[in-house]
């Protein structure tokens, strides 16, 4: 990655600022160790924010560096290298360094596994086409470690994962166990990102602007920094300051449909610099390809009808996937376009009336 090809460079409106450095205050810093007040401190970050942090949030800090460690020997290796387990359309696991966010390329490398090996997804996004892929992990022969420090640190995320969605289970008057069904077979992913120094931050950016389409994220960033946040209360680009120690915790697309739209995801991004190259670790808590998600029925009634038509997850997450391979000529598939409006409902019931 030299000098900035035209596929990094972001649209006028969409480029960072060069003064950009507003860090997020008021962001929740939450200490998941101490019970009081616990489920109404989440409640609120989820609906002010979109995004807290955690601390205290018992993910062996050894398990973390572990990974974070061969991580860095792996990208430290040849492009040649890690070529050599290079993501394709067919095998979606593994290294990738031509990605795209909102049909703008990505000034980043990735490596990409799954929670749950053998992981199970639809062959298409067509929701007549039944078949089922079967995905396997990728791994590179260096470093050696990286396989077993991979599956070790998800173990343990997976811990923190559920004991949040309980918490935001009890936040929005569900019993705490609410949600756990729906990752009976869970598609869960983990990315490790590598944001080389850029020429031009001020014309590129590590990550697009964009929304996380799946349950919960839960961040790991090193002291680097660079993760912006749109604040809801005025849309300004906020920078999260890097906590030690701490996982950033942001509010997906799923949880706004369960929830009825009383959470909301929220855009974000990455900057990046001409100096320092940065890492972080997102995992993506995603539930079972199978899981039609919806408003929770416990959530609507007839004050507050459901906002969302039922949608497949398997079926949106491989549509989305497209998106990653090539620039498309259009917005992939959202949320928003399985949303109720009340014009579309009269519409429906006009097109019912006259057949």
């Amino acid at each position: 990655m030299g000098a900035v090809d035209q596929a990094f460079i972001q649209a006028q409106e969409h480029r960072p600022a060069k003064s950009s450095s507003t860090y997020a205050e008021g962001i929740p810093l939450i200490d998941l160790s101490s019970p009081d007040g616990l489920v109404s401190e989440i409640g609120n970050a989820c609906k002010n924010w979109g995004f807290f942090q955690v601390v205290n949030h018992g993910v062996p800090l050894e398990k973390r560096q572990k990974l974070e460690d061969s991580s860095r020997k792996f990208f430290g290796l040849s492009s040649e290298e890690k070529r050599k387990i290079r993501r394709t359309e067919k095998q979606v696991l593994g290294y990738y360094d031509t990605e795209h966010t909102k049909n703008v390329r990505d000034w980043k490398e990735v490596f990409d596994f799954v929670a749950k090996d053998p992981h199970f997804i639809p062959a298409s996004p067509d929701p007549h086409d039944k078949e089922l892929l079967e995905w396997h992990n990728v791994w590179p022969q260096y470093p050696p470690e990286l396989k077993e420090a991979s599956e070790e640190y998800v173990k343990e995320l997976e811990k923190l994962a559920f004991k949040l969605m309980e918490l935001i289970a009890l936040s929005l008057g569900l019993p705490a166990n609410r949600f756990h069904s729906f990752f009976r077979d869970q598609t869960t992913r983990v990315r490790i990102n590598h944001y080389p120094p850029c020429p031009a931050p001020d014309l590129a950016l590590g990550v697009g602007r964009h929304k996380d389409g799946g349950a919960l994220t839960i961040l790991f960033q090193d002291d680097v920094g660079g993760l912006q946040v749109k604040r809801k209360s005025d849309g300004e680009w906020v920078t999260v300051k890097p906590t030690p120690d701490a996982y950033i915790v942001n509010v997906g697309d799923i949880i706004q449909v369960w929830s009825n739209e009383a959470y909301e995801s929220v855009e974000h991004r990455v900057m990046v610099n001409t100096e320092k190259e940065r890492y972080s670790i997102p995992y993506f808590f995603y539930p079972s390809h199978y899981t039609m998600v919806e408003p929770i029925e416990e959530l609507t009634n007839e004050q507050s009808p459901p906002k969302y038509k039922a949608y497949n997850w398997g079926k949106f997450l491989m549509n989305r996937s497209l998106s990653n391979f090539k620039k498309l000529n259009v917005e992939n598939i959202q949320i928003s376009h399985f949303r109720i409006s009340k014009l579309a409902d009269k519409l429906e019931g006009a097109l019912s009336i006259n057949n």
